[in-house]
Order: C-alpha cells, then sequence, then structure tokens
C-alpha cells in the first residue's frame, strides 16, 4: 500500500469530517483485525492527523469577557439593578462586589442594612453570576491586581456619577489609568438618599399626624389634609417610567403548557432581603413564579396614606429583577378571582407568615378565600422576619444621623444634576 497519499487525506480531514470519521473507523478496524490475524500494522494516528491542531483553535472559539462591579447596595432599588444589568451588558459574566460595613461607616457613615441583607439582595439579581463580599470602597492597586489575576477580571464598571473619596480623589484612578475601566448610565430619578428622604418625610407625617389627631374641633382638619398633601408632595418619586425600562428587566418568557404556576403577592415597597427569600421559597414549588403587585391604593389603605414609599412601577422593577421572578402583574387586584386563576392557570396560591398591615384600617374580606375553597392556596413559612416597617424603623431610630448624612448626599447630588451631560445607552 503506499501511504504517501495519507498526506493529501490529512490536509482535507476538516473539510470532509464525515469522511474523516469513515476513514479513521475503517482504520481502526482494519488495525485490529490484521494485526491479529496477519500481523499486518497500520499507520499510527498520528500519522493520519497531522492538521489536527487546526481543529482544536477553531473550538476553542471566543474568550468570554469577565466583568466587575462594586458598590454598597444599601436599600437596593431598582437604580441598583438597572447599574448592574447595564454592567453585565458589557461582558459575559459579571462579578460583584460588596462594600463592607466598616468601609461603608469610613466613607460615607452608617449603612441601613448589614452586609448579610446586602448579600442576599445583589446575589438575588438575575444578571449577577459572582459576589465578591466585604469588597474595598476604593479599587487600590492591590485590590485591583486581585481582580485581575484571581478572579480574571478584564473591565472594572461604574456609573457616570463621580465616586469620590473622604480626600476628594476619585476612586476608580487607579482602574482608569490601567486603560480597564468603562462606564455606563446613572439611572435617574433614584437614590438611597432619595428613599431615605421618603422614610424621614414619611415619619414626619405619621408624627404631625399624632399631634393633629389630639387636637379638637373641625378647625383644624383643613390643616391635617394640607400637612398629609405636603408629605405626599415630599415623597413623589421623579422616576419616568418606559416600556422599554420593563423589557429590558423582563426574561421574555411565559410559562410552558404544562407548567405548575405559582402566584405570590404583595406590596414589596422599599424591596428587601425578606422579600428575596420568600420570592425563592415560592419559586421552588413550581416552574414558573408569578407575583401580583399590589396598587399605591391598596397598600395606603391597608397601611395608611403614608405608604407605600415606592411607587406601583419603581416596585414593580424591584420585584422584576429578583432572578426568582418570571413574571409581574404590575398593581394586581388585592383578591385572588376565579377569573385570575384560569387566567394565568395557577396551579397554587401562596402566602408567607410574614406580612404587614395598619389594624386601624380595618378588616377586609379574606383575599384568597377563592383559592382556598379550591384547594390551592398554601401557607409557607417566611424565612426572615424583615418589613418595610423594620427597616424604615431603623432610619428613624437614628434620625439625626441620617438627616445630616442626607444633607452631605442632597448636596453632592445637586451638584451632578447641574453638572451632569448626556450619556447615550443604557
Amino acid at each position: 500500500m503506499d501511504f504517501e497519499s495519507n498526506s493529501w487525506i490529512g490536509e482535507r480531514l476538516c473539510y470532509y469530517p464525515r469522511l474523516f470519521g469513515g476513514v479513521m473507523l475503517t482504520a481502526a478496524l482494519l488495525g485490529v483485525s490484521t494485526s491479529y490475524f496477519t500481523g499486518i500494522s497500520v499507520p499510527t494516528l498520528p500519522h493520519l492527523l497531522p492538521n489536527l491542531s487546526i481543529l482544536r483553535k477553531k473550538k476553542r472559539g471566543k474568550k468570554r469577557i469577565r466583568v466587575y462591579m462594586d458598590g454598597c447596595f444599601d436599600l437596593m432599588h431598582y437604580g441598583h439593578a438597572n447599574a448592574i444589568r447595564q454592567a453585565k451588558a458589557l461582558g459575559d459574566e459579571l462579578v460583584v462586589g460588596v462594600v463592607s460595613d466598616e468601609e461603608i461607616v469610613a466613607n460615607k457613615g452608617p449603612p441601613v442594612l448589614c452586609m448579610e441583607e446586602r448579600l442576599a439582595l445583589v446575589s438575588g439579581l438575575k444578571w449577577v453570576d459572582e459576589v465578591i463580599a466585604n469588597a474595598p470602597y476604593a479599587i487600590t492597586e492591590d485590590f485591583m491586581n486581585r481582580l485581575f489575576n484571581e478572579h480574571k477580571i478584564d473591565y472594572i464598571i461604574h456609573g457616570d456619577d463621580p465616586c469620590l473619596l473622604p480626600d476628594g480623589t476619585d476612586a476608580y484612578a487607579l482602574a482608569k489609568q490601567a486603560g480597564r475601566y468603562k462606564q455606563i448610565k446613572r439611572t435617574e430619578g433614584v437614590s438611597s438618599t432619595d428613599i431615605v428622604g421618603r422614610i424621614l418625610s414619611s415619619a414626619k407625617s405619621i408624627s404631625q399626624d399624632s399631634t393633629k389627631a389630639s387636637l379638637p374641633g373641625d378647625d383644624n382638619m383643613n390643616g391635617v389634609y394640607a400637612e398629609e398633601k405636603m408629605a405626599k408632595i415630599d415623597q413623589i418619586s421623579r422616576f419616568l417610567p418606559t416600556s422599554r425600562r420593563i423589557v429590558q428587566f423582563s426574561n421574555g418568557k411565559g410559562p410552558g403548557p404544562n407548567a405548575r404556576v405559582v402566584y405570590i403577592d404583595g406590596a414589596f415597597d422599599l424591596f428587601h432581603a425578606g422579600h428575596v427569600e420568600i420570592l425563592r421559597s415560592a419559586r421552588q414549588l413550581g416552574d414558573f413564579l408569578l407575583v401580583g403587585v399590589y396598587t399605591d391604593q391598596t397598600i395606603s389603605e391597608l397601611r395608611g396614606h403614608q405608604y407605600p414609599l415606592m411607587n406601583l412601577h419603581e416596585r414593580s422593577l424591584s420585584v422584576l429583577a429578583c432572578r426568582y421572578v418570571d413574571e409581574v402583574i404590575i398593581g394586581a387586584p388585592w383578591e385572588v378571582t376565579q377569573d385570575m386563576v384560569t387566567t394565568f392557570n395557577i396551579s397554587v396560591v401562596v402566602h408567607g407568615t410574614v406580612s404587614e398591615r395598619n389594624s386601624s384600617t380595618g378588616e377586609r374580606h379574606d383575599p384568597y378565600a377563592v383559592p382556598k375553597n379550591m384547594g390551592i392556596f398554601r401557607v409557607i413559612e417566611s424565612p426572615k422576619d424583615i418589613t418595610t416597617t423594620s427597616v424604615a424603623q431603623r432610619i428613624i431610630a437614628n434620625h439625626e444621623i441620617y438627616v445630616k448624612r442626607n444633607a452631605k448626599k442632597e448636596a453632592s447630588e445637586k451638584k451632578y444634576y447641574a453638572e451632569k451631560q448626556y450619556v447615550s445607552g443604557d
């Protein structure tokens, strides 16, 4: 047999993969049979595949880009979620650093949420692949090298708003100097400072209501309504919701024909770690998690006119950003009806053991009467006892500290808005 022709076969194997498979299978069979019966040998595999390295290179494909973003993520809101969504869009894998409690105290003042709660919130976002706990507030040279070498980070991401250290220097200066920095657009209309302001405003309104309630006479009522109106004005959100933003946060997929659809509803105001954990528990009961978010009016009737702290669209985006949520009903009714169960093909309706309402609003009829009669209602243990009110109380209890902190932050935010320029893409 003339084996010089084998080089012609090797050069063309990448163009004829099926022919290659057939030739190799035949060669292997012939090698076994001839060596066993006649002692005749055939050429070894390396001689037949001189250009196999070309095939290996093609299989490796493009390198995955890893990006890093850090933050305090205190009082998590849809602005944080949108920043993380934008960061993920700049790479294939997103690593998020959560700044330590000690670093936040040193640079900004005391955080409202502890590290454990902030980690739960960040880990619960659908765009996050990895989390680094206790990250530094500033990107130091040592930490930057650790990101590049240990975590294989390609780029460090931050918003277009300045992040300054107490000495006035840029926290991301080293990343910029290294040419490994990318910028995203800040989400307008919300910040942790803004939310703290809403909570303080709400507390002030409650205090004023208590005082005025003790005063006799109808002449005071106009003053009460005026104060209530002013409190609402202080809490008005500057967020401008768009259909595009909802699409950006949505999974864009419905349940399959045989999917087990789980439904849970609530206010989901001031989205916190307790919300994340109850949504995780609910999602484990089926294939598709549908979440109903109550209207602002429903929440005000249940908890008092100072609530909700976040409006319907803000709360809906926060829920939709959670990795355990598949779909949201924006402005869900208080009562779960037969028509809802049929329309959304709901298999089970769940409710946690931790919830809150203002007892002074009176009792309503049972909103879960229909699913209970159908035998599809289930109470699940709430993994955490955190509530919107308990989080707000942390700020109210340290009123003076947060008033001073907010005054400083509000000044820097006003400066940002006065000097900001349009940044394309989000």
